[in-house]
């Protein structure tokens, strides 16, 4: 069941206003940003409440105008607004569900390939062109990090940001492997191919969260850039790759102009994927992950997309099922976003 009280949100709202009006609050810089965002968080969620309930009184004041003589211009208005309003509670629903500590944050989102070679390469591909077709749709922004373009076609990895309100919290469900099944392009049998991609979102870290890091621990490495970032990336070696030595994480960075960018950028996606683990392991600090191997393991499945024989895509976690295959690698993902998110509660 959805809770949503929005009395206590009035009253967290107040006392947080109230903060702002003391003398010292702006002199802790990261404390008065976190009281800044949650306040910008609740007065959206409160205007959406006092939207709803403003449209729900017109509505029902078209009713008993109905009610009293009828009128077709009304009927039509009491039916499209009647459709709104069930849109704007299910999207208030939705983000009342967004209730985790990072929720709120940015994403950075990693496409890697199973085995299959050009086949799953050009698979991280299309889910790459999904998510940003979902994420212009949405109204988010997508910043490339790092790529590697595969060698005949495809991708052999992706990493991007995806910017905006409650955009790792959107995006958090779509963790896991995804599998597809269609006659293979590269085949030229075509013949039936099933090909898998790990899909990795972590939130990116703020200012405010402070992630310890021993230097001693990092290997930082300098190459030229090898994806499609122009001409400057290919002539200098600007590109960045940071190797967190005793859980072997790596990450790249390679689309800044500058190394320096490109190693904040990389620092940046190195913080969140320690506190992504440090978290999965119950760890107090990032010291004490020291020997935990980051192997890829695939896995079971959390969503399949069926081209042939038939057309379907099914969330095996959750059954929601689409039928509309092509519409779904448009980017039309809310559907199984809601239902994922929901599935929690």
């Amino acid at each position: 069941m959805i809770h949503f009280d929005i009395v206590d949100l009035q009253n967290e709202l107040n006392n947080l206003e109230k903060q702002t009006t003391e003398n010292n609050f702006w002199e802790d810089a990261k404390n008065s940003s976190k009281v800044l965002k949650r306040i910008n968080e609740i007065k959206n969620k409160v205007e959406q409440f006092t939207s709803i309930k403003s449209e729900s009184s017109n509505l029902k004041e078209i009713m008993e105008l109905l009610k009293q003589e009828s009128d077709e211009e009304l009927e039509k208005e009491l039916h499209h607004g009647t459709q709104i309003l069930e849109k704007d509670i299910e999207k208030l629903e939705i983000s009342t569900l967004l209730s985790e500590k990072y929720d709120i944050n940015n994403a950075i989102v990693t496409l890697h390939p199973g085995a299959g070679g050009t086949e799953a390469q050009d698979w991280v591909e299309m889910l790459y062109r999904m998510y940003t077709r979902w994420a212009n749709a949405n109204g988010y922004k997508i910043e490339e990090l790092d790529y590697l373009p595969g060698e005949e076609a495809g991708i052999k990895s992706v990493t991007f940001l995806v910017s905006g309100d409650y955009a790792y919290g959107y995006l958090k469900g779509e963790q896991g492997v995804h599998r597809l099944v269609r006659i293979s392009p590269f085949d030229a049998g075509g013949r039936r191919h099933t090909s898998f991609a790990s899909v990795e979102v972590l939130p990116e870290i703020t200012e405010d969260i402070e992630i310890d890091i021993n230097p001693d621990d990092l290997r930082i490495d300098t190459y030229r850039a090898s994806g499609a970032g122009g001409q400057h990336v290919n002539k200098t070696s600007s590109a960045i790759r940071i190797t967190h030595i005793p859980t072997n994480i790596v990450v790249s960075c390679q689309t800044e102009r500058s190394q320096i960018q490109n190693r904040e950028t990389a620092m940046k996606m190195l913080k969140s994927k320690l506190l992504h683990l440090k978290e999965q392991e119950h760890k107090d600090t990032i010291d004490e992950l020291k020997g935990i191997q980051m192997d890829i393991a695939w896995g079971s499945q959390i969503r399949s997309y069926v081209f042939c024989p038939y057309t379907l895509v099914k969330d095996h976690r959750t059954n929601y099922e689409v039928g509309n295959v092509q519409a779904v690698m448009d980017g039309d993902l809310n559907g199984f976003i809601d239902s994922y998110l929901r599935s929690l509660v």
